[in-house]
């Protein structure tokens, strides 16, 4: 894939074979990125580095440009067909992904070994051909069933998905101020502490945001991912060491339309568009979901949640309750964190390296230093404390509670509020309280069948059923 899209990228006149090797060389020698390197050697601008490297995934030419073996290829047609029924090349190019070009040399393979026939045909050309299994072919693909049951479209090789990762880098986007405010224009937060997220999330390193609950720490980092710019790519599957890893996941991964000036054979459909990929985890983490599943009914892999959040976010919500120590954890991803890269394992005992290219967050309301150790934190290049409301952002966020719910807000009952609750009880504002304590006037409007509306003995009410106060 580097020389297809080396060759794709010299369509565009951006750069000369000399330049781009000249890159490559650069980035071998001194690490870094390819986009940045460009830049550094004078061949484009910043401003053309996102323009650069969004290019669609090139289409295949030949079985030797996809990574995979004819065999490999015949053998997972085959499984799909016996599903299918009677079928045509375009049928079939349209489930595996892969252009008709090189599913005519699988379907010629298996005509060869005779578990595959032409029922029917309109015309004298082949993309009319109605093929079927032939009771050999049924038979072969049930043993292939057996081997491993995956159906979907053609995987790419680990070599083109590292390749793709790389040029999609978290660490190449750009971030305005006014990308960033606009996201949080919705959120009560302060002028410091969108100065502080704004180089953050631009840098694409590592965050740790702690502070007290029910202050938006989470709400801050899921605001990060709808920062997050543009589109990439990601293969439906991974082949790996003769082996298949399930990556998309539409759980996690939201595919964009497709652009419809292109043709079927303009692009590798192998991959799919998608955005950025915003993935959240919280008490329910373990170290096992953090490694290749292995599914012994469909006999191929899962990816983990940090493959599947790659050239995007991950947010490690109230880290420090998942069901392992926090040390585990670490130890697990200090070099993650470091080197940006993994290690995966087989269940075969074959160890692999991919890509640790994603924005992690980490959102915790414990004591950072009592969590973690320094080895950690100092790999963490943005700690960012989330502090209680000061009074004035407390009355905006009840006010633009009130209005989300359409309840008359009236500036002296806060004022009852914050005297003979918070002040009177010693107690700290939180910013989810206004949201808490609007939703207890609504439980208590609809119960009696009325307007919901601000009284002192309603937020009397709701606060003696909110606070625990002795």
């Amino acid at each position: 894939m580097v020389k297809r899209l080396g060759e794709k990228m010299l369509e565009y006149d951006t750069v000369s074979k000399e330049q781009l090797r000249e890159a490559l060389a650069r980035q071998r020698l001194h690490g870094g990125r390819l986009g940045h390197n460009l830049v550094a050697l004078g061949y484009i601008s910043e401003d053309q580095l996102d323009s650069f490297f969004k290019r669609t995934p090139p289409a295949l030419e030949s079985v030797a440009e996809s990574g995979l073996n004819l065999d490999f290829i015949a053998d997972l047609a085959l499984k799909h067909l016996v599903f299918m029924g009677e079928f045509r090349l375009g049928d079939l190019a349209l489930r595996l992904g892969l252009p008709t070009s090189i599913l005519d040399d699988a379907i010629e393979l298996l005509r060869n070994q005779k578990l595959v026939e032409v029922r029917s045909a309109t015309q004298f050309i082949k993309s009319s051909f109605n093929f079927v299994a032939t009771e050999l072919g049924k038979q072969r693909a049930g043993e292939l069933m057996e081997v491993c049951r995956y159906l979907g479209p053609a995987p790419v090789v680990l070599e083109d998905y590292r390749e793709m990762v790389e040029n999609q880098s978290i660490r190449n986007i750009m971030v305005s101020d006014e990308v960033v405010r606009t996201a949080f224009a919705e959120i009560v937060i302060s002028e410091d502490l969108l100065h502080r997220l704004g180089p953050a999330v631009s840098s694409g390193a590592p965050i740790f945001i702690y502070g007290p609950p029910g202050n938006g720490k989470t709400t801050i980092a899921e605001t990060i991912g709808q920062i997050l710019p543009e589109t990439i790519y990601i293969p439906y599957a991974l082949y790996v060491g003769g082996q298949i890893v399930s990556l998309f996941d539409p759980v996690n991964h939201i595919p964009v339309a497709r652009d419809t000036s292109l043709d079927a054979d303009d692009f590798d459909r192998r991959w799919v568009e998608i955005k950025r990929p915003v993935v959240v985890t919280g008490g329910e983490l373990t170290l096992r979901m953090l490694d290749l599943e292995f599914n012994t009914i469909s006999k191929y892999y899962e990816a983990p949640l940090q493959l599947k959040s790659n050239n995007g976010l991950f947010i490690l919500d109230d880290f420090g309750r998942q069901q392992m120590d926090p040390q585990q954890l670490l130890n697990r991803w200090i070099i993650n964190l470091d080197r940006q890269i993994d290690f995966m394992s087989m269940h075969t005992g074959m160890k692999f390296e991919v890509p640790f290219d994603q924005l992690v967050i980490f959102a915790t309301n414990l004591e950072p230093k009592k969590l973690v150790d320094e080895a950690f934190l100092r790999r963490i290049r943005y700690k960012i404390k989330i502090e209680h409301p000061s009074e004035g952002s407390y009355r905006e966020i009840f006010r633009r509670v009130c209005a989300k719910q359409s309840i008359p807000f009236q500036e002296e009952l806060i004022d009852y509020l914050i005297e003979h609750w918070y002040r009177h009880h010693d107690m700290p504002l939180n910013a989810c309280h206004p949201r808490d304590l609007v939703n207890h006037l609504i439980d208590m409007a609809r119960y009696h069948n009325r307007t919901p509306g601000l009284t002192r003995e309603e937020i009397d009410q709701a606060c003696e059923n909110y606070f625990v106060t002795l």
